[in-house]
């Protein structure tokens, strides 16, 4: 089965070997200590620590590092100063301890949702791992402002009025092995929300049970002016809305690439969007999956605003795995529904067994804007709209075992070696060189001779 790509940390390491790794790798400046059973009078000594991280955030400096102790903090946490390169200023969970900040009874300023638990405002250089951000009347994490070189790593978000992690406005942001849970809670926005924020990673991430999403509520999405991000080795599941998402809004969104995600069992898998007439551009999709989601595995969308267009230019999407998207009386693998989308290019990609069709193209897509071809097609539905595209394979994939989300192929699949070499990514869902064999498989995974696959999915 495909198992969460999320690592704890402390759960390998014994807590003080691991301290010690953490020192050494990270404190270039003093290290600190915070706990429940302390006083901000105190110097901040592991023997005489302080009582609230809010203290820390008050007093670190380039360099330096707090460790927060088991416990619960009914406070919000805003950094006051800025690290340097090389010299992180970082918040870090003790080694095997449990850290709640818990936003109960705490308010948050002004409108929209504008604001976190822990807010991170126009500083730069800050790390922030292993916490557990909890019941926040507006996000969890928050990071604006100008803000620059931001690690979040290894934290926990529940119950978020918003976003569990949200970013506006910031540039180098890596957002990386979270678990986020009930976010969108009520509140707008997505999961993890990126926003006019230029050269980014989201990785690693579980992102799941989301909110009632009345006003948002996908899992991941990049947007509104995004641009130079990876989103990647995300496992996004059981959401109200589309897991993964990439939408221009009004400003030019580009160079984006989305790969070896997996959703499930949400309303939607992928789409692209340019809600507002906001150009998206050079967006690719490849080596994801996704399976058992209620409408469509991935959408190109033309969804939005009442604008005169919703533009977008150069969408690849090539070498996924679509299963079983569609619930009730509709749903299918892949829908494209813009006809001002140019140059969009669906390659090497399998659809099996999809409700109602495997490839939809409205009938007002202009021919010259859209690319299909080296596809597998599973169950033709002979829905109105349907196609095969060029250089087609028909036929059962022959996964491993779907019932358990295995999609990789036994070594008599239609799919092995009928890809195309055209734009096809350089490995596979478990990083596996392609091609392997005579030419370039078709789906998210390689075929690997027996013995040389290697555990299920990349458990």
């Amino acid at each position: 089965m495909i198992g969460h790509r999320v690592f704890r940390i402390g759960s390998v390491m014994s807590g003080s070997f691991l301290l010690a790794v953490l020192v050494s790798m990270l404190a270039h400046g003093a290290t600190h200590y915070v706990a429940p059973n302390g006083s901000d009078a105190n110097p901040g000594t592991e023997a005489q620590p302080w009582c609230t991280i809010q203290k820390a955030a008050d007093t670190l400096i380039a360099g330096d590092m707090v460790f927060v102790k088991e416990g619960s903090y009914n406070e919000r946490v805003i950094p006051h100063n800025s690290g340097n390169p090389g010299d992180y200023i970082a918040y870090i969970a003790y080694p095997g301890d449990t850290v709640i900040i818990d936003g109960i009874g705490i308010s948050m300023p002004g409108e929209f949702d504008w604001g976190g638990l822990f807010d991170v405002a126009g500083r730069s250089y800050i790390k922030v791992s292993g916490l557990r951000v909890m019941n926040s009347a507006s996000a969890g994490i928050f990071v604006h402002a100008g803000s620059s070189h931001i690690i979040i790593e290894k934290n926990y978000t529940y119950n978020t009025h918003s976003s569990g992690i949200g970013v506006w406005g910031c540039r180098n942001i890596v957002i990386d092995g979270n678990e986020v849970e009930l976010a969108c809670n009520i509140g707008g926005e997505e999961c993890i929300t990126v926003a006019v924020t230029d050269t980014f990673e989201i990785k690693n991430n579980h992102v799941h049970h989301g909110g009632p999403g009345t006003l948002g509520g996908e899992g991941i999405d990049a947007k509104d002016g995004s641009s130079n991000g990876k989103i990647y080795q995300n496992d996004v599941h059981d959401i109200n809305r589309l897991g993964i998402y990439v939408d221009a809004w009004d400003k030019h969104t580009y160079n984006i690439e989305v790969f070896r995600n997996i959703v499930h069992d949400s309303a939607a898998g992928f789409s692209v969007a340019s809600e507002a007439g906001g150009l998206l551009e050079n967006v690719i999709i490849y080596n994801n999956i996704a399976y058992n989601n209620r409408s469509v595995g991935i959408t190109i969308a033309d969804w939005g605003k009442s604008v005169a267009e919703h533009p977008m230019k150069d969408i690849k999407v090539i070498n996924n795995t679509f299963y079983n998207n569609g619930s009730g009386d509709w749903g299918g693998g892949i829908s494209v529904e813009n006809p001002n989308a140019e140059n969009v290019v669906i390659r090497n990609n399998i659809l099996s067994q999809n409700l109602s069709f495997q490839i939809a193209v409205e009938a007002d897509i202009p021919a010259e804007n859209l690319t299909v071809d080296h596809n597998l097609i599973d169950d033709y539905r002979e829905y109105p709209e349907e196609i095969y595209g060029s250089d087609y394979v028909e036929g059962n994939p022959l996964f491993a075992n779907p019932s358990r989300a295995d999609f990789h192929l036994q070594e008599d699949s239609p799919a092995i070696d009928n890809g195309s070499a055209v734009d096809a990514p350089g490995d596979d869902f478990d990083g596996n060189p392609r091609p392997q064999g005579a030419g370039y498989d078709i789906g998210a995974f390689e075929f690997m001779e027996t013995g040389v696959n290697g555990p299920s999915n990349g458990k």
